[in-house]
């Protein structure tokens, strides 16, 4: 099994995590910041979205998990190689992470890793093939055209310390709605509620053969289990034991990779915001789609571009709670307490 596997939840994880120690999460976010490495992605792009008036002062991050390299290379975080390799991985895991201007709500929408879209430069494919052929600038250019939406920051991970996490927190809780069984490697889900290791929970993440709703309901346990992720850091880093603090920050920040312009100083900014955050105010739910396909010999998602169209603007002018007010039946997890 690869085990550096992108995990996007440990992304999403780590801003929470330095807002949750607050005692001792200043000291030692500063100390870990050297350990994020940065990357120009912005660097050339045009004719890029612009948000205007009282939206423009929404965030909004694109987060990524991506696979390992076939060599077994960090692809991310201080570990990372500086070379680059189109075709060599792909995103495993896309969201896009929006804050509101007031930063009084958040939510997380995921957009199916076969989603069948236009990738600027390369024609129609499934949209992580937009990293496999330009790393996270063209990952940017293929969502902003998608959506229409500007994006501000972009954060990613390539997980080898997955398991780690998972272990150091005790193991991620899940429930399983149904007994499945994972073909490809042989396993069996039983129905109910289960307490995973990390290298299980990354095994769980990862099924796609053996779900009904194939990718659909792989991100649907990737959503699931970020919720578990947050609720177990909430739950289980105290204050008052910095070492164990220290431990997770230091798992995180090293394999964790985001724009240039997204300063440490940021990312504390951003921790704080969701750390004040109520748990009903952070949302997670599934970009509209309108069936699934293929495109010659290949699985694809396709799209609903009419509801897309009404999100994606939701988006753009900062008007979530009203899209999110008249469409309740999207949401696939409001809390994560």
């Amino acid at each position: 099994m690869k085990k550096k596997r992108i995990w996007l939840s440990v992304g999403i994880a780590f801003v929470v995590l330095v807002g949750a120690v607050t005692g001792t999460g200043w000291y030692l976010a500063h100390r870990l910041d050297r350990q994020v490495r940065t990357v120009d992605v912005f660097a050339g792009l045009e004719e890029r979205p612009e948000a205007a008036g009282e939206a423009a002062g929404a965030l909004n991050i694109l987060l990524l998990g991506t696979d390992g390299r076939t060599g077994g290379e960090a692809t991310t975080g201080s570990g990372a190689t500086a070379s680059w390799t189109p075709g060599e991985q792909r995103a495993d895991t896309m969201m896009l992470l929006h804050l509101s201007a007031d930063r009084r709500s958040a939510s997380v929408v995921s957009i199916p890793r076969d989603s069948w879209v236009r990738i600027p430069g390369h024609g129609k494919a499934k949209v992580n093939a937009a990293f496999s052929q330009g790393g996270p600038t063209l990952s940017v250019q293929t969502v902003e055209k998608l959506t229409g939406v500007r994006i501000d920051h972009v954060a990613w991970v390539d997980w080898a310390g997955f398991e780690e996490i998972g272990d150091l927190l005790g193991g991620v809780e899940v429930y399983v709605p149904e007994t499945v069984h994972d073909s490809a490697r042989d396993r069996t889900w039983t129905k109910g509620t289960h307490l995973l290791t990390g290298e299980e929970a990354l095994l769980y993440v990862r099924q796609r053969y053996g779900l009904p709703g194939g990718d659909l309901d792989r991100v649907k346990r990737q959503q699931y289990v970020l919720r578990s992720i947050l609720r177990g850091l909430r739950q289980s880093v105290d204050p008052k034991n910095p070492k164990k603090a220290y431990d997770l920050l230091d798992i995180i920040t090293r394999h964790l990779t985001v724009d240039s312009g997204f300063s440490g100083g940021d990312l504390r900014g951003l921790a704080l915001d969701l750390a004040r955050m109520p748990s009903s105010d952070l949302t997670f739910f599934t970009a509209p789609v309108a069936g699934l396909g293929r495109e010659g010999k290949q699985s694809v998602v396709h799209l609903d571009r009419r509801k897309g169209r009404e999100l994606w603007g939701a988006v753009r002018e900062d008007e979530m709670d009203a899209w999110l007010a008249q469409n309740q039946d999207v949401l696939t997890g409001r809390t994560v307490s």
